[in-house]
């Protein structure tokens, strides 16, 4: 079997394992919120805020972390609609709980942008 043809199955086989299935996809629970408030996060071991997101009645407000003062002030942060993961067990990240996993891009300089819908839509909907 020649090198090529090796290659092209070791690529074959991680494209099937890294694979996501429509059902795992499903359980995800990416959805849309507003700041609310946002406090610099001192204890931080690397630059951060403190958020607090509300999606809406059926949700309420969450709280998370997040490395983003590179590119955004607390005063732009409020009011900002913002894309977060829901449905993970809340972590503990320094001295607060993070109920939230708000989404972001790395751009050419490794800061985050934060991953917002280009219109308005209302806080707890659902990403489809």
């Amino acid at each position: 079997m020649t090198v090529n043809k090796v290659n092209h199955i070791k690529m074959k086989r991680a494209c099937i394992i890294n694979n996501l299935q429509w059902k795992e996809f499903e359980r995800v629970e990416l959805t849309i919120g507003t700041i609310i408030d946002a406090q610099s996060f001192e204890q931080a071991r690397n630059p951060a805020y403190i958020l607090h997101v509300d999606f809406g009645e059926k949700i309420g407000i969450k709280k998370s972390s997040a490395q983003i003062t590179a590119l955004y002030s607390i005063k732009e942060l409020i009011g900002k609609k913002v894309m977060a993961v829901i449905n993970f067990p809340p972590k503990q990240i320094g001295p607060i709980m993070s109920e939230c996993l708000v989404t972001g891009f790395k751009n050419e300089n490794g800061d985050i942008v934060l991953a917002a819908p280009e219109f308005d839509v209302p806080n707890g909907s659902r990403l489809i």
